[in-house]
């Protein structure tokens, strides 16, 4: 079974906005104001809500940066959790991408550095649940990204092998999370880095969903 693993945010959907605002939801109940900015600063929401969090106090110059981050994590899961699918949307062609690679027989699966419970309801609220297999998330495993052994895990929930898998991401983590595991990355090119995601030397890019069932044929050949 030629398999296709594919990462969450930044790569199936653009969930950008409402990390951005969970964060600053937590910069405001410090008095704080909105430190993040929803356009500006997306690229740094898709390395997770510490990243966020340390970015903003770090901005600010707090002598307590880490210590705030630490603090205030479980208040943005619970804000982002409230208000998962506000402004988040899919990527143009996703699903119909998807539905063709289903129906020229690979498999799917997530594997996502999203706490689980938060990716479920999220491909729950967007309707694509049920064109993935399997759905792997930070905690599911004592590991995440980019050790492989979430990737392998998400693989294998779809009876696939890591041999005949390819990685769908859109940042270094999932670059290196395919390098570890062995396997070919293809990065989109239609996240905040833009073509400047190809410093990463993926073994391909990815400009528009469009042209991905093509791709992962070409690189897990029949």
């Amino acid at each position: 079974m030629r398999t296709v693993v594919f990462d969450l945010d930044g790569t199936l959907a653009d969930t950008s906005g409402d990390l951005i605002a969970a964060a600053n939801a937590c910069f405001v109940a410090r008095g704080l104001g909105a430190v993040l900015d929803p356009v500006d600063d997306a690229l740094i929401a898709f390395h997770g809500g510490r990243a966020m969090l340390r970015a903003g106090y770090t901005r600010l110059g707090h002598p307590q940066a880490e210590t705030l981050t630490e603090a205030d994590y479980a208040v943005l899961l619970r804000y982002y959790g409230e208000n998962i699918d506000t402004h988040t949307r899919l990527y143009p062609g996703a699903v119909a991408a998807v539905e063709a690679l289903r129906a020229q027989g690979f498999a799917t699966a997530i594997c996502t550095n999203k706490p689980e419970g938060l990716a479920r309801e999220l491909v729950a609220r967007l309707g694509i649940a049920p064109l993935f297999g399997a759905l792997i998330g930070a905690d599911t495993l004592p590991t995440r990204k980019p050790d492989p052994a979430p990737y392998a895990a998400a693989v294998a929930g779809v009876g696939g092998s890591v041999a005949r898998s390819i990685l769908i991401g859109d940042t270094g983590t999932d670059r290196e999370t395919a390098r570890a595991a062995g396997v070919a990355s293809v990065l989109v090119t239609f996240g905040p880095e833009g073509r400047g995601i190809a410093r990463l030397a993926p073994e391909a890019l990815l400009d528009h969903y469009d042209d991905l069932p093509g791709l992962a044929a070409a690189l897990l050949p029949g």
